[in-house]
């Protein structure tokens, strides 16, 4: 069993948590808030950064320009469809998104949702450790091989968690700041 593989594994679903992260808006415009959202393009579902550019403009809009100004119609079907909770102005040339400062309530749901995205991973690191451990013991290695071998998978998921940790606290942080 080779602990490098695992450690890569751990990495992925930290990442993972982390690009899960990016979607929950902070109050500030981000381009990754429309991540996941796809446009019907000539009948295909098309991801919205492959339709469009997409810029920040003063901190608190985004503004959607699409290189084909036949999908604009298509884009801000799928905003709305989106239920991202910001109402999109279409001027004909550009989507406009102008986001909303966020109440002390709403900041607080987006930390619920951080903290479940957050736990979400601890998951999947349990399930990596428990899938390694599982693959250790089948291979029958010496007594003492093996105990090392759980322990160092031990400690790994240790220090993951921790990452875990930190950065829902940073997260979290960011999200109450006004």
């Amino acid at each position: 069993m080779d602990i490098s593989q695992i450690e890569k594994k751990m990495q992925k679903a930290v990442e993972s948590m982390e690009d899960r992260f990016l979607s929950v808006r902070a109050g500030r415009a981000n381009p990754a808030m429309l991540n996941g959202i796809n446009a019907s393009y000539y009948g295909v579902p098309t991801p919205l950064s492959s339709l469009a550019n997409i810029t920040v403009h003063d901190g608190k809009q985004l503004f959607i320009k699409p290189f084909d100004k036949s999908a604009l119609k298509e884009i801000e079907k799928a905003i709305n469809e989106a239920n991202l909770g910001i109402s999109p102005v279409n001027n004909g040339e550009v989507i406009i998104l102008t986001i909303p400062d966020l109440t002390e309530e709403t900041r607080k749901e987006y930390v619920k949702q951080i903290k479940a995205m957050s736990e979400d991973a601890k998951i999947a690191l349990r399930n990596i450790r428990q899938d390694a451990n599982n693959a250790i013991k089948k291979e029958e290695y010496p007594e003492d091989e093996e105990k090392l071998m759980l322990e160092d998978i031990q400690e790994l998921i240790a220090k993951f968690n921790k990452v875990v940790d930190e950065k829902t606290q940073e997260k979290s942080k960011e999200l109450m700041q006004v």
